[in-house]
């Protein structure tokens, strides 16, 4: 049997609230001992206003801002630039999946090396490779060089993700993470609402995606050049965490 999209997309949110209602139930609180131990985890006693208008904060909203913004093109137009080149629609809609599946291991990878190298190197790291992986989809034609350009690029999309949370944490500690990176969330979706608006636009303008491509590799580039002016950690976030570095 076949279904239209909207039954495809109500199914999957009835599996989606049948998984992650019933997840929740197992997340735990804190040991009250844990939580309140921890100087260092608690962070500077920064108010909200000085943290929103400190130079760690703009410099975190903009690089998650223009990560976004270089990543959400690709990931909204990629399947059907695929289908510009001749593969079939089933075929296209895989190499989503093959990002995703990649963005898993991207995660676990870059926050394994976050915790030894240092969570700015690596950020920056797979910042770049995402700009560059953004830009080899120009080269792309065939389904198994979609393949290859998008497991790279979900690698690194993925993996740059959490490292935010990690970035917060230790500009702003745990009293306010919950605020500061919510904020910086926010300013993120601007990024991945504006990408695949102007990628479309773009489209429409030239004709061809490459153009669209093109551009998300200078702005995800661009979230390497603002990512490499972070400012130093506070000195507590420094000794109590091997990341902060």
């Amino acid at each position: 049997t076949q279904m239209d999209w909207r039954a495809a997309q109500l199914v999957i949110a009835v599996l989606v609230w049948a998984t992650l209602v019933p997840a929740a139930l197992f997340v735990r609180r804190p040991p009250a001992a844990a939580a309140a131990g921890s100087a260092a985890a608690e962070g500077p006693r920064t108010s909200l206003r000085d943290a929103f208008f400190s130079a760690p904060f703009v410099v975190l909203a903009l690089t998650f801002f223009a990560c976004c913004a270089a990543h959400a093109g690709p990931i909204f137009h990629t399947v059907t630039y695929a289908m510009t080149c001749g593969l079939a629609p089933l075929a296209a809609v895989t190499i989503y999946s093959v990002e995703g599946l990649a963005g898993l291991g991207g995660r676990l990878a870059l926050g394994v090396l976050a915790d030894r190298l240092g969570v700015k190197r690596v950020l920056i790291a797979g910042l770049a490779i995402q700009a560059i992986a953004a830009f080899m989809f120009v080269f792309a034609s065939r389904l198994g060089e979609f393949y290859a350009v998008a497991a790279t690029f979900g690698f690194a999309y993925g993996g740059v993700m959490p490292l935010y949370a990690v970035l917060a944490r230790e500009y702003f500690g745990q009293r306010i993470l919950g605020a500061v990176f919510g904020a910086a969330a926010m300013v993120s979706s601007l990024g991945m609402a504006l990408g695949p608006a102007i990628g479309g636009w773009i489209f429409d303008i030239f004709g061809r995606y490459t153009w669209m491509y093109v551009g998300s590799a200078a702005i995800g580039l661009g979230a390497v050049a603002i990512a490499l002016a972070f400012p130093p950690f506070p000195k507590a976030a420094r000794a109590a965490s091997p990341a902060a570095a």
